[in-house]
């Protein structure tokens, strides 16, 4: 029968591999005799474990920083007064109108004067007539012919009359309602034949200078904020004020535990507007920051926000920190040494403790 040559190739090449085996010699893969080969990969892996783990590291130094700290509100007038009649009657004359500008002592109202001109006229003719009766008890008690004791009654008679009389014309002219600041009327205001009884609002003037800008400070930041500070006033109408503080209240607000600011802006040419929604900028002490980019901001394991850095022996630290402001371009942090070596590239690679190799790029904090 004949042989088939599939399978004398197949005997071939079993004798072969059993003889190549036989020999004892090995071939790994990836390995090589040479002696400038390099080494296999399963050593140069652990050779690379073992190297420090490269990171980019900057090195920033805290600068001189003029924080702000911003206080929402509304404009308000620093004084509001309503005028009121101190006697009853009609209003005969208003001479004024709703927003109108006045001067202390302008006329507001005049009321009817009704019997008051002939109580004046009723008490000028008494106290003429005891002026007489006293004068003629003086002489002739400077002659002998009247006892003292009707001169002392007599001027008792004349001192009532004038007094009659001052508080004749004090009720004349209390018909007379007047301004009694500068300023700006404003309602309520009453209508002419209106009946003002005593106490009844005449007029509401407003004081337009200064103007004050009102908000509320919260009970963490009020230490920082000082009467005579400066501060600038952004109106929700464009108009940029400065101003100082001219008021911090002792106590807070039960309910929001806030406590209310008042700074004072000047007003000559009366463009400020009572009531505006107001955004202040109150300036506070200088400090010493860093700005950074937000992007190598990392967490600790705590929760802790911070930068990791290198320190002595190239070894990883948690710098802890806090955010005090920012923007678009990066925020400032407090807490930091003054100068401080940031990991900015592979921090989230690294724990604390570990030994690193840093690549260094030394920057300038932005302002």
């Amino acid at each position: 029968m004949a042989i088939r040559f599939s399978y004398v190739l197949a005997l071939g090449l079993t004798a072969g591999i059993g003889i190549w085996m036989a020999t004892g010699t090995t071939v790994r893969m990836g390995e090589s005799t040479g002696e400038d080969t390099p080494p296999p990969p399963s050593e140069r892996a652990k050779a690379k474990l073992a190297a420090p783990f490269a990171v980019k590291v900057e090195t920033l130094e805290a600068s001189v920083r003029t924080p702000f700290l911003e206080m929402r509100g509304r404009t308000q007038a620093d004084t509001r007064v309503e005028v009121h009649a101190e006697t009853s009657g009609v209003v005969a004359e208003r001479p004024v109108s709703e927003g109108s500008f006045v001067r202390k002592g302008d006329l507001l109202c005049s009321l009817q004067r009704g019997a008051r001109e002939a109580r004046v006229l009723q008490a000028n003719a008494s106290l003429a007539q005891a002026n007489i009766d006293f004068e003629a008890a003086s002489k002739l008690s400077g002659k002998g012919f009247s006892a003292t004791n009707r001169v002392i009654a007599l001027k008792a008679v004349r001192d009532a009359a004038q007094a009659q009389m001052q508080e004749a014309e004090l009720e004349l002219a209390r018909t007379d309602i007047r301004a009694p600041i500068d300023g700006i009327v404003e309602s309520p205001l009453t209508e002419v034949g209106a009946m003002l009884g005593v106490g009844k609002v005449c007029a509401t003037i407003m004081a337009p200078d200064p103007m004050l800008a009102i908000g509320a400070v919260s009970e963490n930041n009020i230490q920082n904020i000082e009467v005579g500070q400066s501060a600038v006033v952004n109106l929700v109408t464009g108009q940029s004020v400065e101003g100082k503080v001219s008021f911090i209240a002792s106590s807070a607000d039960p309910d929001t535990r806030t406590f209310r600011v008042e700074v004072e802006l000047p007003n000559p040419d009366l463009t400020l507007k009572d009531g505006v929604t107001t955004s202040t900028q109150l300036q506070l002490a200088d400090q010493k920051a860093h700005f950074v980019s937000p992007g190598i901001l990392t967490l600790a394991d705590n929760g802790d926000i911070g930068l990791r850095g290198v320190g002595a022996d190239n070894k990883v630290v948690f710098y802890p920190a806090e955010m005090i402001g920012g923007g678009t371009k990066g925020v400032w942090l407090k807490g930091l040494p003054d100068k401080v070596n940031v990991i900015t590239v592979g921090q989230d690679f690294v724990k604390e403790g570990r030994v690193v190799q840093p690549v260094y790029e030394t920057v300038e904090a932005s302002q």
